[in-house]
């Protein structure tokens, strides 16, 4: 409903604004200290971390989220997928972090191109178990609607954020940045649990239960899909930041990496309210003709948003590289037209998207995913060997375009046909 999509927007939006806030004290502070080639690292990292969180959680998030929407009433099932997450978190996060240990020197040569950075890795390790345990916790939220508690939990993660941002940058340099950015939601996952222990639904037996077979396959397809996307989404971006670097230069892809977290910033209310509020809502929808309104109900508001977003952010393109960057990262103001058009149409198929996961389609999602990647590498080299820099943005418009329109065509032809029956199946 339109006016639950308004409360939720507006509530994430206060919860935005301080993202915003000290995502822009952040940055500035972290630009300063380690300039370009320091934020083009600090992007390896935060790609590399946002696969291994998938891979910690066994990519079961956002079926909890489904799933927990859908049996909010009944404690006897829900508790079922509470307990089922628990062990595979609990699984997944200690295979994950023993890799990461043991592999440190390995991975810190090849994500941040210099073994010094092992340490980074040592302590990632030892402390994704945490990281993978709050996002399990934030996906238990959304599945029970509890909006407000979602918003204390990501008002504190940016409060934790920024201070181990500060004091980590400040006290360590590029290798305290490179910490902050992999340990802060650890430390939120302490706070996470304390706001959500008073929950009705909130009751240690449902979390050690039994293991369920049959829940965790359900699970599983949600685990393909996000595994996927830990490959595809994070990935392309490491290709192309490292195509950068090995055709132009680090300083180059500091550059880029500084566009990309101009956009995260204004995208992020869409991104979370799309998480918070849509994808359980379009889990309750059965027929085709309601799941048509829901999604042009949010391109109603959605679209006006990025519109006025987009044209306040191109004007003031200059005065945002003075404010959250510094003078080297002037030649960044070529990349906003382009990049910007790309976020327009990256969100327009976003909203589309979500459907697909929502329904459990499993194989079409993870065909338009690997053609999505495809399509990155492929433009991207032909874009960037033409044009530079900029062309990375060519690129980013182009595979967004191509996947927006594949999705309108398929979703037409399955989900969104008359005759369409049951939307719950996996395809």
């Amino acid at each position: 409903m339109t006016s639950d999509m308004v409360r939720v927007s507006f509530l994430n939006g206060i919860s935005t604004v301080i993202k915003m806030i000290t995502g822009l004290i952040s940055i500035k502070i972290v630009s300063v200290i380690i300039g370009p080639t320091g934020i083009a690292l600090l992007g390896q990292l935060t790609n590399f971390s946002a696969i291994v969180l998938i891979i910690a959680n066994g990519g079961i998030n956002v079926g909890i989220t489904k799933y927990i929407s859908e049996h909010a009433d009944n404690e006897n099932k829900y508790s079922l997928f509470l307990s089922t997450g628990v062990w595979i978190t609990t699984i997944f996060s200690i295979i994950t972090g023993i890799a990461l240990i043991v592999g440190a020197g390995y991975f810190s040569t090849i994500i941040l191109h210099n073994i010094q950075y092992k340490i980074v890795f040592y302590i990632f390790g030892g402390t994704i178990i945490f990281y993978a345990f709050n996002a399990l916790l934030i996906s238990v939220i959304n599945g029970f609607k509890e909006y407000n508690k979602f918003i204390i939990a990501n008002i504190v993660g940016s409060f934790v954020g920024l201070i181990f941002t500060i004091t980590l940058s400040v006290k360590f340099g590029t290798t305290g940045a490179l910490v902050s950015s992999i340990t802060f939601q650890s430390v939120v996952f302490i706070l996470t649990l304390w706001v959500v222990a008073k929950s009705k639904w909130f009751k240690i037996k449902n979390f050690f239960a039994r293991f369920s077979k049959p829940t965790a396959l359900q699970l599983g397809h949600y685990s393909i899909m996000a595994l996927v996307s830990a490959v595809t989404v994070p990935g392309s971006q490491l290709f192309v930041r490292g195509y950068i670097t090995k055709v132009q230069s680090i300083t180059q892809a500091g550059l880029w990496e500084g566009m990309n977290r101009i956009s995260f910033m204004y995208l992020f209310i869409i991104m979370t309210s799309l998480s918070v509020y849509y994808l359980p809502r379009l889990a309750e929808l059965k027929r085709p003709d309601e799941l048509k309104k829901e999604v042009f109900s949010v391109y109603k508001l959605m679209v006006p948003f990025m519109i006025i977003s987009i044209i306040v952010i191109f004007l003031l393109r200059d005065f945002l590289i003075q404010l959250l960057f510094t003078k080297e990262f002037t030649e960044m103001r070529s990349l906003f037209g382009y990049q910007l058009l790309g976020d327009f149409l990256r969100m327009l198929g976003w909203v589309l998207g979500y459907v697909l996961i929502a329904k459990a389609m499993t194989k079409t999602y993870v065909i338009l995913e690997f053609m999505n990647l495809l399509n990155a590498v492929v433009f991207n080299i032909i874009f960037i060997n033409a044009f530079g820099t900029v062309g990375a943005t060519f690129g980013y418009i182009t595979v967004n375009f191509i996947y927006l329109m594949v999705t309108i065509v398929l979703l037409r032809r399955t989900v969104f046909s008359a005759d369409k029956n049951n939307l719950n199946s996996s395809n």
